[in-house]
């Protein structure tokens, strides 16, 4: 398997993940205040770093205050985002370096790569805490590992 073909994948399943913690969310008992504003977090920097990539200024901060129905509307935002950007990039463009500015200001330059790498890990630690801090309240977690969503057909 390409690596494009690797990443389109891999962000097939970040999608799928993520509308799976949020139906979570919208199913647990009670209050879920630290887990949504984990949620809008992960899809606000998958934004902001597809932003970056093609060089736009940030539309959302970094952390922002959604509500749930706000949150639906991202996950499905940014998944379609994703994969019109994932269908019309080419194999040289992977390594090109996006040079951006942090939240702190401060400059940097990471390669395609590297970035889509991030977004990836970055949302999985995310949706983590968010288990994690559902199960601490009582409630039920998303399964989202990896090798349910293949065994779901999600991803092939």
């Amino acid at each position: 398997m390409e690596l494009l073909d690797y990443l389109r994948r891999q962000f097939t399943y970040d999608a799928w993940a993520n509308r799976e913690v949020l139906r979570a969310l919208e199913a647990s008992r009670d209050n879920q205040a630290r887990s949504l504003q984990l949620l809008a977090h992960i899809l606000s920097a998958e934004r902001l770093w597809l932003e970056r990539i093609k060089a736009q200024r940030p539309s959302l901060p970094v952390w922002p205050d959604f509500a749930i129905e706000r949150c639906k509307q991202e996950v499905e935002d940014i998944a379609a985002l994703w994969r019109e950007y994932l269908t019309q990039l080419s194999a040289a463009q992977i390594s090109q370096s996006v040079r951006y500015k942090n939240s702190k200001g401060e400059e940097w330059a990471s390669s395609v790569e590297n970035i889509l790498t991030h977004v990836l890990l970055h949302s999985a630690y995310h949706r983590g805490q968010i288990a994690s801090q559902m199960r601490a309240n009582g409630n039920q977690p998303a399964y989202t590992d990896f090798i349910h969503a293949a065994r779901q057909g999600v991803i092939e």
